[in-house]
């Protein structure tokens, strides 16, 4: 098992920054590859961004590319998302996962074997 809990979440007006931070316990993280998903209000939760335990390979959507960065510390068992140049429409729950590879799929859902409770980010225009 692994236990994950987001934090960072907020509120921040459009242009602002917020880092989220992911903290897993239990099985040793660094064989998981982790990601960020989000759930906007009445939509299917969506892929955000991932990246493999060895910080070697990352992948982002296109619509957070070159304003989110996913990054990790094995060291202290945190996956972190910094999001700038926030945008109203990335008003979401967001959510991080583990998976146990990394493969092409990395941004689907099924992937994922471990999920955590979830942080608000709602950015005001």
């Amino acid at each position: 098992q692994v236990q994950l809990v987001e934090s960072g979440g907020g509120l921040v007006q459009a242009g602002g920054s917020l880092r989220l931070s992911c903290a897993a316990s239990g099985r040793t993280f660094n064989n998981y590859a982790m990601g960020w998903f989000r759930q906007a209000p009445g939509k299917e939760r969506e892929f955000v961004a991932a990246i493999s335990w060895s910080s070697g390979n990352t992948y982002s959507t296109d619509s957070v590319k070159g304003r989110f960065t996913i990054s990790r510390d094995n060291a202290k068992n945190t996956v972190y998302l910094q999001m700038n140049s926030l945008k109203p429409e990335d008003t979401a729950v967001y959510y991080c996962a583990a998976a146990l590879s990394w493969g092409p799929e990395i941004d689907r859902e099924y992937e994922y074997d471990y999920w955590g409770q979830g942080t608000q980010v709602t950015v005001s225009s």
